[in-house]
């Protein structure tokens, strides 16, 4: 399976996976971003295209990218505009490769997708109590425990504890994922108990994409007994060989009678000012919620881009959405599904955002831009053993 990264809930840009890249919402219904360069001056008006070329090697592939005939292009000799367009018939045969190479791909994710499922039918069954891990698999996890020098240990059975399976097992691997934690409320987890299994399906047909189900077991809020969020793939592969996202789409929750979580009630009193008189009014608004990932925001439609109804804000607002409701479909895909149980310990956290680490370390004098390099360098220099800038009583402390 690809690789992703996690998703931009802390504030970072998320980037797709190789496989599966996330297309814009201009780019859902329009195709490929135009990438834009600078304009050139009326100085540069007349100058020579190779020198231009020189100074701006970027010019060419950019200027051709936006689909427009480029006067550089123009003004080179028939010949050589020939071999250009020679070229280009070679890039797409290489394109065409490209394709193939994103469909093998994915075949090879469904391919082992098979051979994974009996094991995810076995994780399945002891989370939810109806086997026993055998002496084979806990002492391959011992073993794993040991390499790692896991604090852990399971100590003695008590004969007379009823626990069933491992409870809350994938509320807490979905807590333990730092991007979907910030989605779930107190709320949630009332009804996230019930959750006893999150599987991962591949689309048959022409149409390719993933499914991912959420199962249930009975619970006051809704009678659905799954969940699914479905993502589809866009039928073409976009600009370097990548498969596209087009859309997603999610179950109709059945809420049972004022167990919405989705929604809101705001209550109100309003006066009458000819009569003085009082009234109660009551507003459904929406509210954040876990489950809101089953609906999931719509890609504008070609005719609403270029009618303008939606504004620059919104359409930036909208992609946003998209591109947070994709990485959050990846991650399930790509991390907790696979790897639910170094969710549930915590191990994963471990694994992710490694390069964030540096970002959070907070140094007791940093080198201030306005500093005297110098300077600083003096203050480091005099400083007495003992305090925090000295690294080697930093780690014994």
């Amino acid at each position: 399976m690809t690789s992703s990264q996690a998703i931009p809930s802390s504030g970072n840009a998320a980037a797709p996976t190789p496989v599966n890249s996330l297309a814009s919402p201009a780019e859902l219904v329009r195709g490929s971003v135009k990438p834009s360069v600078a304009q050139i001056g009326e100085e540069d008006e007349g100058a020579n295209p190779a020198s231009m070329l020189a100074n701006n090697p970027n010019l060419f592939g950019l200027d051709a990218f936006e689909g427009h005939s480029s006067s550089f292009i123009a003004s080179l000799p028939a010949q050589v505009r020939t071999r250009v367009e020679g070229l280009k018939g070679i890039q797409v045969e290489h394109s065409k490769i490209e394709s193939e190479f994103a469909l093998e791909i994915l075949a090879l994710e469904k391919k082992f997708a098979q051979r994974y499922a009996p094991l995810y039918e076995r994780r399945k069954a002891i989370v939810n109590g109806a086997v026993e891990p055998t002496e084979e698999e806990v002492s391959a996890g011992e073993a794993v425990d040991e390499d790692e020098e896991s604090e852990a240990t399971i100590g003695e059975v008590d004969e007379d504890d009823k626990t069933k399976g491992i409870p809350d097992f994938w509320l807490v691997a979905l807590r333990n994922h730092v991007g979907i934690s910030e989605l779930i409320t107190e709320q949630d987890e009332d009804a996230l108990h019930s959750l006893t299994d999150i599987k991962l399906s591949y689309i048959e047909g022409t149409t390719p994409g993933f499914k991912i189900t959420f199962a249930f077991s009975e619970n006051e809020f809704f009678t659905n007994a799954e969940l699914e969020k479905t993502y589809y793939y866009r039928s073409e592969v976009g600009y370097g060989g990548d498969l596209m996202y087009e859309r997603a789409e999610g179950t109709v929750i059945s809420w049972k009678e004022e167990k919405d979580l989705t929604k809101r009630t705001e209550i109100k009193k309003q006066r009458n000012k000819t009569t003085n008189r009082t009234r109660v009014v009551k507003k459904v608004i929406p509210a954040d919620s876990f489950f809101n990932f089953f609906s999931p925001p719509t890609p504008p439609t070609e005719e609403a881009l270029e009618d303008g109804t939606f504004e620059e804000e919104d359409l930036a607002a909208l992609d946003e959405r998209l591109e947070l409701d994709y990485q959050i479909g990846e991650d399930l895909k790509e991390k907790v599904i696979p790897r639910a149980v170094d969710f549930f310990t915590g191990k994963a956290l471990q694994f992710d955002d490694l390069d964030d680490e540096d970002d959070e370390f907070d140094d007791d004098d940093e080198f201030d831009e306005d500093d005297d390099e110098d300077d600083f360098a003096s203050r480091q220099a005099n400083a007495a053993p003992g305090t925090s800038q000295d690294p080697q009583e930093c780690k014994q402390q």
